[in-house]
């Protein structure tokens, strides 16, 4: 198997190089495509915490500098969906999967899977709900798109239901050209291939760049 590529400083460098091209002259240079504004910023699950504070300085640096910010957290956006099922699904759901739990773990998750797949994936799914986070964004912003910054966050929240390359698929064309970031807990493999989580298989089916 194929080496992750991550040292210790990369996640850093990752950041201070995505600093840059979000400042740099002329407006957001997180892309070649200017009507493709999306960049991954991958990172190991481990360092969560670490990731979380270096966004929380980035994002206090941009908004002192007159820019709009919008943070999305995809794990908000998970359990909004379940409960949104109501509560006596939610509790049957919990007490199936402890039961399957104690007779197979497998089991168990792949039932989680069957249950809450449908309600996440797809364009009518968690994409959705992103979509329409920045859409709202951007109408109190109109005249913002080169200063204004989605970052989109906590998606291990989503393993092992949905692939984050989906929802970048499925948010294409819809968030009125601002710069998307997608924080990305896994493992890069190569220039172009992650693997979601470090668990599963390397995944090439992105275009956004990948810093660092």
């Amino acid at each position: 198997m194929t080496e992750p590529l991550f040292t210790q400083q990369t996640l850093d460098e990752g950041v201070a190089a995505l600093r840059r091209d979000l400042l740099a002259e002329g407006g957001p240079q997180i892309s070649t495509m200017r009507n493709y504004r999306f960049a991954i910023l991958p990172y190991r699950p481990a360092d969560e915490f670490k990731l979380r504070g270096l966004m929380r300085r980035l994002t206090d640096d941009l908004r002192n500098a007159g820019w709009g910010v919008l943070p999305i957290s995809l794990q908000q956006l998970l359990l909004a969906r379940i409960r949104k099922t109501g509560e006596a699904n939610v509790q049957a759901l919990i007490t199936r999967e402890k039961r399957l739990f104690e007779k197979d773990p497998e089991r168990a998750l792949a039932h989680l899977r069957d249950k809450i797949a449908p309600h996440i994936e797809g364009p009518d799914g968690i994409a959705a709900d992103v979509a329409a986070l920045i859409a709202d964004f951007a109408e109190k912003h109109p005249d913002g798109a080169d200063r204004t910054l989605v970052l989109i966050g906590r998606a291990g929240a989503l393993y092992p239901f949905f692939r984050s390359s989906a929802l970048l698929k499925h948010i294409d064309g819809k968030t009125r050209n601002i710069p998307v970031v997608l924080l990305y807990p896994g493992e890069r493999k190569d220039t172009t291939a992650l693997s979601f989580m470090g668990e599963l298989d390397a995944d090439r089916d992105y275009r956004p760049r990948i810093y660092p």
